[in-house]
């Protein structure tokens, strides 16, 4: 017997994550009440249709479409509906009710994260979230707890497993993005519509996540700079292997200071960049994820896993569940989450890195010399440059390495390098990130 009453959980959702969590939650019993120190009871299963069909068997009488009903008698409430709403209304109606609440939903914190933190602030509720960003990774509470006291410069993460998959393929097999994205849905890792994953969407929703807790900052989903991996080619990621590169979509999150005025602030991306293949994260494989942190006192801290699946992802909620429940049982408020440096969020064109530039070229003289003076113009000074002839078409393609340069200072001498006659195309444009 346990001292303290038992805890009433309540799910909304019953996908793939939420049959898993509402079955471990039944099968695990008494452990986790052993881990909690009193029984953490599922009182109900909110769902649109209790009688649709599922890979997950569970006791038909938890399922209802009362989900007020079921909010307002719970201590804890899990959310795993995804999307924006009804997800919203549902979780600041638990809050308000005083509940606790775990969510993996991504794309509602993301968009609403300010709102529901204020909202379970206001009343000393939990609001929990480990399972919304790198899936079983535990990255959430390392960020808002045990780096806390440390000052985070840079975060440089995987987050999506489709888009890794998908370029881990091309690397691997020299295949196109297209048969790439053929094999991922067909194994399952793509969506029927995957333009969340491989538009850069999901990645951008996480970086704002990441974000705002590295940097104790609230990060606008719309202040996140996003590109997909659309344009990738084939001939791109082998070109990157012959460097000693590897093509990565990855979440970039980095402390700076404001070119213009001096002051300390963030920029958020998310793009493909190239990524030396002695980093940790080149050797990210398949539908894996993983965050790299650098921080000023710890250093550089990796974590990797797996970034979704049902029971992986399971893994992080109740995690979750059962430091929120915890807490119910030894008391005190909930933690919340720290905004206060309300840091500036920068423009893509403030941030500096490196680039690799392709052209397609004629194969005459002047053009390196045309080229390299563009360059110069811009302020961007060029580290390497590579040609290669081609055989009858009287065409070179050129590609040209730079040192660190200003972001809109490369976008202007792209624009630029567009125009020289001799240049038949700017083929393609990638950041260089993660070398030394």
């Amino acid at each position: 017997m346990f001292a303290y009453r038992s805890l009433r959980v309540a799910l909304l959702g019953a996908g793939t994550v939420g049959s898993q969590v509402a079955r471990l939650l039944i099968d695990e019993a008494d452990e986790l009440a052993n881990r909690v120190g009193a029984r953490l009871e599922l009182v109900g299963i909110a769902v649109r249709d209790p009688d649709a069909p599922r890979d997950t068997p569970l006791p038909q009488e938890l399922f209802t479409t009362d989900a007020e009903s079921l909010i307002l008698g719970a201590d804890i409430v899990i959310e795993l509906m995804g999307g924006i709403e009804p997800a919203r209304t549902f979780v600041l109606q638990a809050l308000g009710s005083g509940a606790d609440v775990v969510t993996g939903n991504k794309a509602l914190l993301a968009t609403h994260g300010p709102e529901l933190a204020e909202a379970a602030e206001q009343v000393g509720a939990q609001l929990a979230y480990e399972a919304a960003v790198a899936g079983a990774i535990p990255i959430i509470r390392p960020l808002r707890e045990s780096l806390a006291g440390d000052r985070v410069e840079r975060i440089l993460a995987i987050v999506n497993g489709t888009t890794n998959f998908i370029l881990d393929r091309m690397d691997s097999t020299g295949t196109s993005l297209e048969n790439a994205l053929a094999t991922a849905t067909e194994l399952g890792y793509a969506e029927a519509d995957p333009t969340a994953d491989i538009g850069g969407y999901d990645a951008a929703q996480k970086a704002a996540i990441l974000a705002s807790l590295a940097f104790h900052t609230t990060v606008p989903l719309a202040s996140v700079h996003r590109e997909g991996i659309t344009e990738i080619s084939a001939a791109e990621v082998a070109a990157a292997a012959d460097a000693g590169y590897v093509v990565k979509l990855l979440a970039i999150c980095g402390r700076m200071t404001d070119p213009d005025t001096g002051e300390d602030a963030v920029s958020v991306r998310v793009h493909p960049a190239l990524i030396p293949r002695t980093h940790p994260l080149a050797s990210v494989r398949g539908g894996n994820n993983a965050v790299f942190v650098e921080a000023e006192a710890a250093g550089p801290l990796m974590f990797y896993g797996a970034g979704a699946g049902g029971v992986q992802t399971a893994s992080a909620v109740l995690g979750d569940l059962v430091a929120v429940a915890r807490r119910h049982v030894v008391g005190g408020p909930g933690l919340g989450d720290s905004a206060h440096a309300g840091l500036p969020v920068l423009d893509i064109g403030k941030v500096t890195t490196r680039y690799a530039i392709s052209l397609d070229v004629d194969d005459q003289p002047g053009v390196l010399a045309a080229v390299a003076q563009t360059f110069a113009r811009h302020g961007v000074s060029v580290e390497q440059l590579q040609q290669t002839t081609s055989d009858e078409s009287g065409r070179a393609t050129l590609v040209v390495g730079t040192h660190t340069a200003r972001e809109s200072a490369l976008a202007e001498t792209v624009a630029e390098l567009a125009t020289i006659p001799a240049v038949a195309s700017v083929a393609s444009v990638l950041r260089v990130e993660g070398a030394a």
